[in-house]
């Protein structure tokens, strides 16, 4: 007797369980065709008082069968409209609208002038980050050198891109995960970020278009996207640990490398110039660059490097300032500047 009456006390709870489920099943298709019919029923009120227009009324057979849906607070109409009016928003060579520039945040768009007036310049360091910053990135720059066979033999176009190609993975990582480093830190403080993100988020975005620029004219081998998983993923986790430490020093690490990136990109520029590259001169550029940059119709691969070097130089001086001020302090730079 006490088995069973110790048995019937452990299935209650488990049986009240059962209906309660029961129950909210019941409710839930309940709504949910009365919320269908009443749909129904105005609608054939709207119909026998002349509400609808002919095209609904030649629908109403077809319509009517569907399971009606909440329409979004902005119609396509209003949509259509906000795209026809949004000028930056639209491909400046030929006024097509571009079909990438919908996916992408704001970033600077270059004139021939700044393109043209990119320098090569040096923030000298100042105390120990900075120094480990700028010896750090040295140190990455010399060992890619050399395990790439850069520096040896004659510089190709092959050789370039996978150059390229690499070391855009490795720019792409800093701005996401200082992103969500200082995102998940506003989060669990409690407390604002001071418009730190977006720009991040900006940077990182515009070093992955560098780099799915490069991958419209090549596609890497599997040695070669091995290469990238392993350095990504020790890159990622040494860049957060170093962020979590002194955010800083990684900003400023950032700083130099991307004043290497404008080194790089200026000697590339300068080997198509000078004929070591004859077919980049000519070539015409990939179409998500010139969606992208709102480059003319007839960008050459010469014309997308110019403006991949402008937001090297952009992200350079960015980093610099960025590392010179406090991480509670507001953000100089607007969205897309």
């Amino acid at each position: 007797m006490f088995c069973l009456a110790r048995y019937k006390f452990q299935i209650w709870p488990r049986l009240v369980f059962q209906i309660w489920i029961l129950a909210q099943i019941r409710d839930y298709v309940t709504c949910n065709n009365h919320l269908y019919q009443n749909s129904t029923n105005v609608r054939c009120i709207c119909l026998s008082r002349g509400l609808l227009s002919s095209e609904e009324k030649a629908d109403k057979t077809g319509r009517s069968q569907q399971v009606p849906t909440a329409p979004h607070f902005r119609t396509s109409e209003t949509r259509k409209s906000k795209q026809e009016g949004n000028v930056d928003r639209q491909d400046a060579s030929n006024g097509s609208y571009s079909k990438y520039s919908p996916y992408t945040l704001p970033h600077p768009i270059w004139s021939e002038q700044e393109m043209n007036n990119i320098e090569i310049t040096h923030e000298p360091p100042k105390g120990l980050a900075d120094w480990v910053a700028y010896f750090g990135v040295k140190t990455l720059r010399l060992g890619f050198d050399v395990f790439s066979g850069f520096v040896i033999g004659e510089r190709n176009e092959k050789k370039w891109l996978n150059r390229v190609i690499f070391l855009e993975t490795v720019a792409g990582v800093p701005g996401m995960v200082a992103a969500m480093t200082r995102h998940l830190h506003s989060l669990r403080r409690l407390k604002r970020d001071h418009g730190w993100i977006h720009t991040l988020l900006e940077e990182a975005e515009n070093e992955r278009m560098h780099l799915i620029s490069a991958l419209m004219i090549k596609k890497p081998s599997w040695f070669f996207r091995a290469c990238v998983l392993i350095s990504q993923g020790l890159f990622v986790n040494i860049f957060f640990i170093g962020y979590l430490v002194s955010p800083r020093m990684c900003h400023k690490f950032v700083g130099y490398l991307e004043e290497e990136a404008v080194k790089t990109y200026t000697k590339l520029l300068q080997d198509i110039d000078s004929g070591v590259l004859p077919q980049w001169k000519t070539m015409p550029a990939p179409d998500v660059a010139i969606g992208y940059w709102k480059l003319s119709p007839e960008a050459t691969m010469r014309d997308m490097f110019r403006a991949i070097r402008a937001d090297e130089a952009h992200h350079r001086e960015v980093n610099h300032k960025l590392s010179s001020l406090n991480p509670n302090e507001d953000n100089p730079f607007p969205p897309g500047e």
